[in-house]
């Protein structure tokens, strides 16, 4: 459908077939946490170093990413729960693609924690999404976490190879999971699922190298990007961050080369310029 594959276009450059989305959909779920306090400031940063997608809900469209005068892929999170709620992992519709649609957005995303007890509902939510994105030519990004009493290990590969599996055949056209933590597990959760993967950030890490050492080993094992929200939009300097993580992600730059771009002792003539 040509609908979709201009609007995948906006998300996944089509030069490199790979991503740098930014997730800032924490407000629902955490609140105004550091870093998106301000979000019209919090896009601009980020936008600024390269990223080529944002996440956010519909009420931000406004007050950030339009506002923002800079231009980037929006994709418009369907899901939310609470840190306050008693079931913070059960995830509850609270979009529709159609007012996605109207917002302007190139994508939606959802997300399913399989394991959970409200699980049934979440993939019942899932295939409703699904069937409509498909019916609008709307791209579908999916995030896929395994949490509940019979998972011992989240980031088992195993587990992660159903998470991602599940993506793809419930039609997600990206699906965002946790890394696995070394290559050559992390190839066969890709090797499993027919669309894009993306790795997810997950909590605030030590080190900025231990993140750069996480998205390389991705993309050595056929990752198609990040998906990268508080390491990112918490940095001292987001901007030069989204610029280190596209340098890994967009022209295959090592660990030690982003990192020395992030201190600004490194910028290749063909790297992508942080605006200022």
């Amino acid at each position: 459908m040509l609908g979709k594959q201009i609007r995948m276009e906006r998300i996944i450059d089509r030069n490199t077939s790979k991503t740098v989305i930014v997730p800032m959909d924490h407000g629902v779920s955490s609140g105004p946490i550091y870093g998106i306090t301000d979000m019209r400031e919090a896009i601009d940063r980020v936008v600024r170093g390269g990223a080529n997608a944002i996440v956010e809900h519909k009420g931000m469209v406004g007050a950030g990413h339009r506002r923002s005068g800079k231009d980037v892929g929006l994709i418009i999170h369907l899901s939310a729960s609470t840190s306050l709620s008693p079931h913070p992992n059960t995830k509850t519709l609270v979009c529709t693609v159609e007012e996605a649609l109207r917002l302007g957005a190139d994508a939606v995303s959802v997300h399913v924690n399989i394991g959970d007890d409200m699980e049934r509902q979440m993939l019942n939510d899932f295939g409703k999404i699904s069937r409509r994105a498909q019916e609008w030519g709307m791209p579908l990004l999916a995030m896929i976490y395994p949490r509940g009493d019979k998972i011992a290990n989240e980031y088992d590969p195993n587990v992660l190879k159903h998470a991602a599996r599940l993506g793809s055949e419930l039609g997600a056209d990206i699906v965002k999971i946790s890394y696995s933590g070394s290559v050559e597990s992390f190839q066969e959760v890709v090797a499993c699922c027919h669309v894009p993967v993306v790795i997810a950030g997950g909590e605030k890490m030590e080190s900025d190298k231990e993140i750069f050492e996480m998205i390389r080993g991705a993309m050595d094992a056929g990752g198609a990007g990040v998906s990268i929200g508080r390491n990112i939009f918490q940095h001292e300097d987001p901007t030069r961050m989204v610029g280190a993580v596209s340098m890994i992600v967009h022209e295959n730059a090592t660990v030690e080369q982003a990192s020395a771009f992030l201190n600004g002792n490194y910028l290749e003539p063909n790297s992508r310029k942080v605006t200022a």
